[in-house]
């Protein structure tokens, strides 16, 4: 008896310990999302992004490399031979030569070691002082470009996040409209049956209702794609359910911002513009590398070294005399078929090519600060117009719905009440929509990451 008590609560822990690990995984496999939660979590662990940070160290290391050339770069060497036959030296030993022939002698171990330390440090090298100004520019680059990353990541992530809040709006708009269809639907079918409607006003009924149901699915679909895009913006698990808790929304009070004092903000601002305008730097450089190919190089060079010579591998008794130098080694480019100044005029059309690009980034530019800002005002004017016009839209329906209970309306004016209600609601839910997109806009234009 005490046996199987036992065995019941050993079954009744695991089953509590299997319970507490099925909530906890399904407590991990739900977030809920606000908007800037989901900026935060794009800035966080977003793949694109991460890829972009790891440029930068890239860059970085180059600049490192870039350095490593003016450093002293100091190794140690060794050998060692068996030889099979001593070395030879000619005009040494033997008898004279009568054939016409140098005679040699044959000197040293049948086993031979060194081993040298050697120095060169880098005096005068007008090529990697030229190259090393180049990496610290890339490496400046790298990190704006990463910053406009960021600022389009974001951008993405909040148009993401309001299109399914726009869809999900849609979708319940949609719900609404057929309850009303089904309903007018059920009348109709109910005043057929009486004799007091036409055969052709419960299949038009039908047919709306109907109509309406393929919408549903797409919008449903529409969602899910949605969703998923949302969660690979935010590197979240394919399981993870995600729950958006901002909503739709619209400041009447906001103004839209000056034309020209927006250029000047985003030409102070945007990262992908000075990384253009940095490219100008970068190319000069190249050209300061190319005109240094043409200079002499001057290195400091030393080495010590010890060598032996044995035979039979008895090297206690080996002498190891030591050799050592210190000296000056100097390169003088003559001739190097042109190349160098190949390379100095393609570094002066890279150039003129970024000069060239980047003027054209401002005017593109200015050419979208205009058009979000017409956007802002097109769309603030339309979410007015179409409050108004879902406002009367709501009243029509709700008196043609009256007066055909009362029979003074047809059921395809009923119908059409519905339909203008419908898209009444759908054009304001439409206009908030390219609002806000356009405020997203407007947040890229500065490159914000708010």
């Amino acid at each position: 008896m005490k046996n199987q008590f036992k065995a019941h609560a050993l079954a009744w822990a695991v089953l509590l310990i299997f319970a507490l690990a099925v909530s906890k995984a399904h407590a991990q496999s739900h977030i809920d999302l606000g908007i800037n939660d989901a900026v935060r979590l794009a800035g966080i662990h977003n793949r694109e992004l991460k890829s972009d940070s790891l440029n930068i160290g890239k860059a970085q290391q180059q600049t490192v490399i870039s350095r490593a050339l003016l450093l002293p770069n100091i190794g140690i060497t060794g050998q060692y031979q068996r030889y099979f036959q001593k070395p030879v030296f000619f005009g040494l030993g033997g008898a004279p030569a009568t054939s016409g022939s140098i005679p040699y002698s044959r000197f040293g171990g049948d086993d031979q070691v060194g081993a040298q330390v050697g120095l060169v440090q880098s005096l005068y090298n007008p090529s990697a002082t030229a190259g090393l100004k180049q990496a610290k520019l890339y490496e400046k680059q790298a990190g704006l470009l990463y910053r406009d990353k960021e600022a389009d990541i974001t951008a993405t992530v909040k148009q993401v996040y309001l299109r399914m809040l726009v869809l999900g709006k849609r979708l319940q708009l949609q719900k609404e409209s057929i309850t009303r269809n089904k309903k007018a639907l059920e009348d109709s079918r109910s005043l057929l049956a009486q004799g007091k409607a036409l055969r052709v006003d419960t299949l038009r009924a039908f047919t709306n209702l109907k109509n309406l149901e393929p919408d549903i699915l797409r919008l449903t679909y529409a969602i899910e794609v949605s969703r998923q895009q949302l969660k690979v913006l935010l590197a979240l698990d394919e399981k993870t359910e995600v729950n958006l808790t901002d909503t739709l929304s619209y400041n009447a009070g906001d103004v839209l911002p000056d034309e020209e004092g927006l250029y000047k903000e985003a030409l102070a601002q945007r990262p992908d513009l000075k990384a253009l305008e940095l490219n100008k730097t970068i190319s000069q450089s190249q050209v300061d590398i190319a005109k240094a190919g043409k200079l002499p190089v001057l290195n400091l060079v030393g080495q010590y070294q010890v060598q032996s010579q044995a035979n039979g591998f008895k090297w206690s008794g080996s002498s190891w005399p030591p050799v050592s130098f210190a000296g000056l080694q100097f390169a003088i480019p003559i001739f190097s078929g042109n190349s160098n100044k190949a390379k100095v005029a393609r570094a002066k059309i890279e150039v003129e090519q970024s000069t060239v690009n980047y003027t054209n980034a401002r005017e593109q530019l200015r050419v979208g600060v205009k058009q979000v800002i017409a956007n802002l005002a097109e769309t603030n004017q339309r979410i007015q117009i179409q409050a108004k016009v879902a406002e009367t839209a709501a009243l029509s329906y709700n008196i043609t719905q009256y007066r055909y209970e009362r029979g003074v309306a047809s059921r395809l004016e009923l119908l059409d009440a519905e339909l203008g209600l419908t898209t009444a609601k759908s054009n304001y839910l439409e206009a908030i929509y390219d609002y806000q997109s356009a405020k997203i806009d407007l947040e890229r234009v500065l490159a914000s990451k708010n």
